[in-house]
């Protein structure tokens, strides 16, 4: 900074100082200004960013519970579950000699057989659906799937069985190629590579 010093004033005795800014030190305050205030900017837009990816989380995490908690209380209290492939009209089960995983479940609440409830995963628009006996209505569990074999019939080490064992575990998977709420699309060009959801479960009472 150029300080300007005046001569004498003649009548007050007193000497003036006059400050002012050269040229280059006024571009190179307003370079470090513009610098702070990008980075402002920035942090701010990144700050939002985090807040979307942990709202989109969140609220994914909160969804996958709230749906799949009624499942679980039905595989844990049925009497008779059964692992294969199937729609909304139709369930063919895995037979004894098979591996015990498949896109669908049903389970029997009691032995009578002519009632129970269905879990599919509907290839026509990659979600899993609920279904009753005797209803042609649907409710959609999960949105967004991408995996076929959702239901596994395992043993306690984890592997899929080729029999109805009568203590075995119930895997359910789901792996999510897009977030909801907001959406937010996972994947190449997203902002996850992978996201899933994986849970095992085993009735109440053994028979």
């Amino acid at each position: 900074m150029k300080v300007l010093i005046p001569s004498m004033n003649g009548r007050s005795g007193v000497r003036s100082l006059r400050l002012a800014f050269t040229l280059p030190e006024a571009l190179i305050a307003m370079s470090l200004f513009m610098v702070v205030i990008g980075g402002v900017v920035f942090s701010h837009i990144y700050g939002m960013k985090m807040f979307q990816l942990s709202r989109s989380k969140l609220g994914a995490s909160d969804e996958a519970r709230r749906a799949i908690s009624k499942l679980v209380d039905e595989i844990r209290s049925a009497k008779i579950i059964r692992i294969g492939s199937g729609g909304l009209t139709n369930f063919t089960t895995r037979g004894i000699t098979e591996a015990q995983s498949g896109n669908s479940i049903q389970v029997y609440p009691t032995t009578n057989t002519s009632s129970f409830v269905r879990y599919y995963w509907d290839s026509s628009d990659n979600r899993l659906k609920r279904t009753t006996n005797g209803v042609s209505s649907v409710y959609v569990v999960a949105n967004a799937i991408s995996n076929q074999v959702v239901f596994t019939a395992e043993n306690h080490l984890g592997q899929i069985l080729t029999n109805n064992n009568n203590n075995r575990v119930i895997g359910l998977t789901l792996q999510f190629y897009q977030l909801q709420y907001p959406t937010i699309d996972i994947g190449p060009g997203g902002l996850y590579d992978f996201y899933q959801l994986r849970t095992r479960i085993t009735r109440r009472a053994l028979e």
